[in-house]
């Protein structure tokens, strides 16, 4: 086709959108925030032991090349001329960790990935060096508790237990970095002169970094054993970082010397992306597990009831901070994969709703999903995930509605406690996010929060936002976040239809069950005494009186 019958649409911004579960590479138009044209990839996730999630490095950055490939594609086939994409922006997957050797350029581990459980006894041989081992001692500075969700922690298993990491530190090749310093660093030249940075709100989930002076903070760094001169540069949300380079499975290499001018924790991209630029306003993520963010402005606000304090956005190296509260919730989106994987009771993720319309209720079953241990407001990395209220009755209908209502539940919880913290109770939900297409989950939401809940026809907010960023760039400056500029969106509204005293009912049942699914695995390693069936008290008794039984039987008969 030739280059003169293509379509001139003005200046687009193409958005890498690297998630847990799938990579996309999605294209909007600059003027008026229309999504043109996406490719996405499912990324595999490895389970190498119990409680340990990785995925490969390799596969994720391949994945990248893959979508931007597809979706160039597409838009030729749209007729749409891709040298009008002006820049290109990423969000991604935070505080999964990376490790890798800047002369190679290949990773050194699998990446850990942010759901990951193996640090738990990091975790507790760190408390041990805090007065009364408390989790909170860094709160004020870094926003967050210690814990495995965490970067830093994940960082020094890996320096611990890799020997490869260790000797590559010693040696001046190891490079640290989240997903989104992977890809910036790989797609802008990696050991050719790639660019090694990160964003403020990625560094702000490492626990390396304080919130306050926008620096790693070399008492941190010492506290974990973290050598400083691995980690990424820290830059602001909003700018060039680089230039992508040609990568040698993209036949077009349309996107040469295209630069990468915006990058955005996952959260914090989707926040920008439902436009939450004012104090109080609030956002909930539905993906493979399930973010509540609170905008607090320029003020760091501390919460009292399990919530973190996180960096929302810093749109450039002039503009000043913005922070959020935050309500981390590990499983959602993941549970539906779970009984797609694991159980095996749908083919496709589609298929839940299906079967939850189909009974409209859980039949008194609940469902914790704690695979992870549980989150916010908890912090509770002992509680396991449980099933309860099972009858004779219950079928799989009932288990995935249970599931669907859990992630409901979850949301309650964080929501309550956003509430608590602001004194200012959101009067509806903004939400975005893939589980968002399951009209059953979004009512179920409205009826637990007893709010309405409001959903934008364009679901996508997260690569949205990371566009957002990058078109505003200085030295790119083709996407205004003016607020009289900013596109108006169409949204769907789903309005509460129980009425309270059910709800609350059912939400005091579900804060039972995860009373139940407490302390209930231990870093401790199990005994090694005797296994026989007879160190079983109750059972030896068992078996005992039925022998004496069996002996006296026959005695008598004799």
């Amino acid at each position: 086709m030739a280059a003169s019958d293509r379509m001139v649409m003005g200046p687009l911004v193409g958005s890498i959108d690297q998630g847990t579960s799938s990579t996309r590479f999605l294209v909007f138009n600059a003027k008026t925030a229309e999504l043109l044209s996406h490719h996405q990839v499912e990324i595999e996730q490895k389970f190498p032991r119990e409680g340990w999630v990785e995925q490969d490095p390799k596969e994720i950055l391949k994945s990248v090349h893959e979508c931007v490939e597809r979706t160039c594609e597409k838009l030729q086939q749209l007729n749409i001329d891709i040298t009008n994409i002006k820049a290109i922006g990423v969000s991604n997957q935070r505080e999964t960790t990376v490790v890798w050797d800047k002369k190679t350029g290949e990773p050194l581990y699998n990446a850990i990935v942010w759901l990951d459980l193996r640090t738990q006894s990091t975790v507790e041989r760190l408390l041990k060096k805090i007065p009364g081992k408390n989790k909170a001692f860094f709160k004020f500075r870094t926003g967050l508790p210690i814990s495995t969700y965490f970067s830093a922690v994940k960082l020094r298993w890996l320096l611990d237990n890799v020997e490869e990491i260790r000797q590559a530190v010693d040696d001046g090749r190891a490079m640290f970095g989240t997903i989104d310093s992977w890809l910036i660093w790989s797609l802008t030249g990696g050991k050719n002169g790639g660019v090694h940075c990160t964003d403020v709100t990625n560094a702000s989930r490492t626990m390396l970094f304080n919130i306050h002076s926008l620096e790693w903070d070399p008492e941190l760094c010492q506290f974990f054993d973290i050598p400083m001169e691995i980690l990424p540069k820290v830059r602001s949300s909003s700018e060039i970082y680089g230039l992508m380079v040609c990568f040698h499975v993209c036949k077009s290499g349309a996107l040469t010397g295209v630069p990468i001018s915006g990058c955005l924790g996952d959260q914090s991209a989707a926040l920008v992306g439902q436009m939450c630029f004012q104090d109080g306003q609030a956002k909930n993520t539905y993906g493979t597990g399930c973010f509540l963010l609170c905008n607090t402005g320029q003020k760091s606000v501390f919460s009292e009831h399990g919530l973190l304090t996180t960096i929302a956005y810093k749109l450039g190296r002039d503009k000043p901070v913005c922070y959020a509260l935050e309500g981390s919730v590990a499983i959602a989106g993941a549970v539906v994969r779970w009984l797609r994987d694991n159980l095996g009771i749908v083919k496709t993720s589609q298929e839940v709703e299906k079967l939850a319309a189909e009974v409209g209720t859980s039949y008194g079953c609940y469902f914790v999903p704690a695979f992870s241990g549980l989150y916010a407001p908890y912090w509770e990395p002992s509680a396991r995930g449980i099933i309860c209220g099972l009858t004779q009755f219950t079928n799989k209908n009932h288990i995935a509605f249970a599931a669907l209502e859990a992630v409901c539940f979850q949301t309650r919880e964080i929501l309550d406690a956003i509430n608590k913290d602001c004194g200012i109770p959101l009067n509806q939900l903004q939400v975005d996010g893939g589980m968002t297409n399951n009209k059953v989950l979004m009512q179920l939401q409205s009826d637990i929060l007893c709010i309405p809940v409001v959903k934008p026809s364009m679901p996508e907010t997260t690569a949205l936002g990371a566009a957002m960023a990058a078109g505003a760039a200085e030295g790119v400056g083709i996407w205004s976040l003016n607020p009289g500029d900013l596109t108006a969106v169409t949204c769907e509204r789903f309005e509460p239809q129980i009425n309270p005293e059910e709800s609350e009912y059912r939400y005091a049942r579900w804060k039972k069950a995860v009373m139940k699914s407490m302390d209930w695995e231990t870093s401790e390693a199990p005994s090694n005494g005797d296994t026989s069936i007879f160190s079983s008290l109750p059972l030896g008794f068992f078996i005992m009186s039925s022998m004496i039984m069996l002996i006296g039987a026959k005695y008598v008969s004799g």
